[in-house]
């Protein structure tokens, strides 16, 4: 659904968040499902077979019912379900769909979207079905990028994710300044061999690419709007030979510094 416009979208009636009573169960119906339900666990516990699989239900437990797909479950009564489910269509072909189960670790953003959803009917705001549809946007975007990211979130743990992500940033936002390997491992308190093999696989690319990416592109930037020379860009950025930082700049943008400018 990653390349199906928000317009596609078929918003349903049938969505809310709901405290589930103590006696709640979705029973198995003879016919399979019509359309796609986002099914959404806020707290508490219980049990959901999907087709033929059996799946724990918790606080972050998250499915995508698919067209065709059969349901069943039922949940503790000392600790009811809370949740949420959004019924709806899409027009066309729907091209790559969300896994159908996942466990979302952080879920600050995707419950704040699912909020957001419901009380948009709730109190009838204007262009309510296309901000809706937006919004329903954004979900599928956030479950494929959780299916693509998963083996990495696995592998490297969220607090080491965000302090590897947060050195990034400071590269960036620091381009002008001669990082060294060993000063942003410390930063991120890991040994230098190890920071760099993570920093690889979280970002994708080797650091010392990144930081000559990230200088290379803030140039451009520079040369393009800064009102800067090329002597002026490349002194900024912590260039001291000027030929070195044309050659380094071309190798990485196929231009010269001066055919920018």
């Amino acid at each position: 659904m990653l390349h199906v416009p928000p317009s596609s979208f078929v918003l349903l009636p049938s969505f809310a968040k709901i405290v589930c009573e103590p006696g709640w169960k979705w029973p198995r119906r003879d016919k399979p499902m019509a359309n796609y339900d986002l099914f959404y666990v806020w707290s508490g516990e219980g049990e959901l077979t999907l087709n033929n699989d059996t799946y724990p239900l918790e606080k972050g437990s998250c499915f995508l019912f698919r067209p065709g797909d059969y349901t069943s479950a039922v949940h503790n009564p000392q600790k009811p379900l809370v949740l949420t489910y959004i019924h709806f269509d899409v027009e066309g072909e729907s091209g790559e769909v969300p896994e159908r189960h996942r466990v979302l670790e952080d879920t600050v953003e995707f419950e704040y979207l699912l909020s957001r959803y419901v009380r948009l009917f709730l109190v009838k705001l204007f262009a309510a079905e296309e901000e809706a549809s937006l919004i329903l946007k954004q979900l599928m975007i956030h479950l494929l990028r959780d299916d693509l990211e998963a083996p990495v979130e696995r592998k490297a743990s969220n607090q080491l994710t965000e302090a590897i992500q947060e050195i990034a940033n400071f590269i960036r936002q620091n381009p002008g300044i001669s990082h060294r390997v060993e000063d942003l491992a410390g930063r991120a308190g890991l040994s230098p061999r190890y920071f760099s093999i993570k920093f690889k696989e979280i970002i994708g690319i080797p650091v010392q690419t990144y930081m000559i990416r990230t200088r290379i592109e803030r140039a451009q930037h520079l040369l393009m709007h800064g009102g800067m020379n090329v002597t002026e860009v490349a002194d900024a950025l912590g260039y001291r030979d000027i030929f070195f930082f044309s050659r380094q700049f071309k190798q990485y943008t196929g231009k010269s510094p001066s055919e920018i400018r």
